[in-house]
């Protein structure tokens, strides 16, 4: 029972690989069973919400990356405050900061855009989902200058910092995911900290279409069904087995993105109302006594077939 926490969808880069939904048929093919696609722009978070509607194991986070910010516009963040009302929208992200890059946007835009979708997710209900390249102390500053308006909970998407760090965002109740990344033989750093996170805080993703992991780095686009390539790194490195971390990983991610939970608590339940109609459809059991004991055993008499 595999989940894809992060991932972008919205791209046009599955055209060349047969389309969104042949990318989905594989990754259910490969036991994934839900998908959160993140936005990064206000155009991906109108195209990850009609995703979300149009794929049942599909869900979305809304926001602002934060290398996109030059094309913010005023009223977008109002914009993102309505999608977060759709049932499909689990978080708010991915939203951040990234000093990679020089020609980045400023870095006094960068934390001002991030602590207000911060207070945003917090008025919409909803866990945020950080994007952190290169700026380590300035993301916990912030972090901490708003854990009040973190009650509902935040993932480190794609995890990258020393595991010395990750305690730091652990005190203030973080989420890590971890992706291709976390699979690359000079990854050690990563690897240390998949390794030192708790089980309880821990989530997996692939942040397609970048990012493939071994044994199909390079390869593009990567595909949410190449988490299970994920899953099975972390438990070799985290000496677990692979079944039950894939187990703990979905409880993790329906523990912090609560509406996927309830979704698929809803849907749990319509599967087990149609499977008992269709158990009431069948003929009743027909009991007979037994040649030696005399005691009746009874049996469901298969339709079609005389009694």
């Amino acid at each position: 029972m595999l989940i894809d926490v992060h991932c972008h969808l919205t791209g046009r880069e599955y055209e060349r690989v047969g389309g969104v939904a042949a990318v989905l048929d594989r990754a259910r093919a490969a036991g994934v069973k839900a998908v959160v696609c993140s936005a990064f722009d206000m155009d991906s978070s109108y195209r990850a919400a009609e995703l979300a509607n149009r794929f049942s194991d599909v869900y979305f986070c809304a926001g602002f990356q934060p290398q996109e910010l030059k094309k913010y516009r005023d009223g977008d963040l109002e914009r993102i405050a309505a999608l977060a009302s759709d049932p499909k929208c689990v978080g708010i992200g991915e939203i951040g900061l990234d000093y990679h890059y020089p020609d980045n946007p400023l870095k006094e835009q960068q934390k001002e855009i991030f602590e207000r979708q911060i207070r945003l997710a917090d008025a919409a209900g909803l866990p945020v989902v950080v994007h952190s390249r290169d700026a380590a102390a300035d993301t916990l500053e912030i972090l901490r200058a708003n854990r009040a308006f973190l009650k509902n909970g935040a993932l480190l998407h794609c995890y990258s910092y020393s595991k010395e760090m990750v305690g730091e965002f652990a005190a203030l109740g973080m989420y890590f995911s971890f992706g291709g990344t976390s699979t690359f033989r000079n990854a050690k750093k990563v690897q240390e900290s998949a390794r030192r996170v708790p089980s309880d805080w821990i989530l997996s993703e692939t942040d397609s279409p970048y990012l493939t992991p071994v044994p199909f780095r390079g390869v593009f686009p990567n595909e949410p069904g190449n988490v299970v390539h994920v899953v099975r790194n972390l438990a070799a490195l985290r000496n677990e087995k692979e079944e039950e971390l894939e187990g703990q990983i979905f409880s993790n991610a329906e523990r912090l993105f609560f509406r996927l939970a309830e979704r698929e608590q809803k849907r749990f339940e319509k599967r087990a109302e149609k499977r008992g109609k269709e158990f009431e459809r069948l003929p009743a059991p027909q009991c007979r006594a037994g040649r030696r004991t005399g005691e009746r055993s009874c049996a469901r008499k298969k339709p079609g077939r005389p009694g």
